[in-house]
């Protein structure tokens, strides 16, 4: 075979391969397209709402947290007041200690013997060197006093940097929480993002109307509901700290979730129980774990209106509150606006707790 169709038995080659190629990665690419495929309407919907509940969840767990970094942060500042207090008490002893050093040397160059003779008033001298005994002994017992303070000094320092150090590993946690919660919301988004404008816009509406007809489930002033319907109206207690965390959860009806928030006009599932108790006088955390520590426990059958009802297992990640014929108050999910829903809108009922 000559060079030159060699050359050109070689080119036909490079060229077939080449083209198989270039098929092959059009086939590869549209395989992959193929295994992640424009999802329905109603897939999207329930992608999107795994995704949000995945959010919330992560923002209890960082809720969580929060009750841990602001404890740790007042061990810390308790013990950085002590340090500043002890390190008061080192410097007085020190300085104390220079003076005795100062009022030491003066005397230190004559012997006792020297000094005797040199004296002028014998009788007083003696004196003199009876309480330069003394005053050696107050040397040795500010130097005593030098060592505790300094060992108590550096103790409260060495406390100090153990719970720095706890509490900036707990920080680490809540951030990486944080990124859980802004990770799932941003998968959701890319969710929705395969839809139609025309598909967005119908969850759009569906959800806006979602809200409204949640207001529309707020008690007016003289406590019934605003709602004609008869299944939203739940009986709502009028009397007593219950009834005021209720009425106060009920006004709330219609607002937007956000991770963190306690109010006015958005909340997250523990803020919003908070909110409301702190309207009728009691003091929650903003942690559904916490809250599940908060009160007397009660069982399913002895619910009363305003007892907080709790979702998690094996741990607590969710929180709402009773209203009466099996439904409760919530702050749902980032999807979802504050609203009325049956006990088992979710699984994983944990138990109820009673405050106040």
């Amino acid at each position: 075979m000559s060079i030159g169709r060699t050359k050109r038995f070689k080119g036909i080659a490079l060229a077939a391969i080449t083209s198989t190629a270039v098929v092959a990665g059009v086939i590869f690419i549209q395989t992959g397209a193929d295994a992640d495929p424009k999802p329905t309407l109603e897939q999207a919907k329930a992608q999107v709402a795994a995704l949000q509940t995945k959010a919330a969840d992560a923002g209890e767990a960082a809720n969580d947290l929060r009750g841990q970094i602001t404890a740790a942060q007042i061990r810390v500042k308790a013990l950085q007041a002590g340090i500043a207090k002890q390190q008061v008490q080192v410097d007085a002893v020190k300085r104390q200690i220079g003076s005795l050093a100062v009022a030491g040397y003066q005397t230190s160059g004559m012997t006792t013997t020297a000094q005797l003779l040199l004296s002028t008033n014998p009788d007083q001298f003696l004196s003199q060197a009876s309480t330069a005994q003394a005053f050696a002994g107050q040397q040795n017992s500010a130097l005593r006093r030098f060592q505790a303070a300094q060992g108590k000094l550096t103790d409260l320092q060495a406390s100090e940097q153990s719970e720095l150090a706890a509490l900036q590993s707990v920080q680490a946690q809540q951030d990486g929480l944080k990124k859980q919660i802004q990770a799932n919301l941003d998968a959701a988004e890319k969710v929705l993002g395969k839809l139609s404008d025309a598909e967005r816009d119908r969850i759009k509406q569906e959800n806006a109307k979602e809200a409204e007809k949640a207001r529309d489930e707020r008690p007016t002033r003289g406590g019934d509901r605003t709602s004609e319907d008869p299944e939203d109206n739940t009986p709502v207690p009028v009397n007593g700290r219950a009834g005021a965390a209720v009425e106060a959860a009920m006004n709330q009806l219609g607002d937007s979730y956000v991770w963190g928030a306690s109010g006015p006009s958005s909340f997250d599932c523990s803020g919003l129980t908070m909110y409301a108790w702190g309207k009728a006088g009691v003091s929650l955390s903003h942690s559904s774990k916490a809250q599940f520590s908060e009160g007397r426990r009660v069982s399913r059958a002895d619910l009363r209106p305003g007892d907080l009802v709790f979702y998690g297992n094996p741990s607590i990640h969710h929180v709402g509150m009773y209203i009466g014929n099996g439904r409760m108050v919530h702050a749902p999910n980032p999807g979802k606006p504050v609203k009325t829903d049956d006990l088992d809108y979710m699984s994983g009922y944990a138990g109820a707790v009673r405050p106040g």
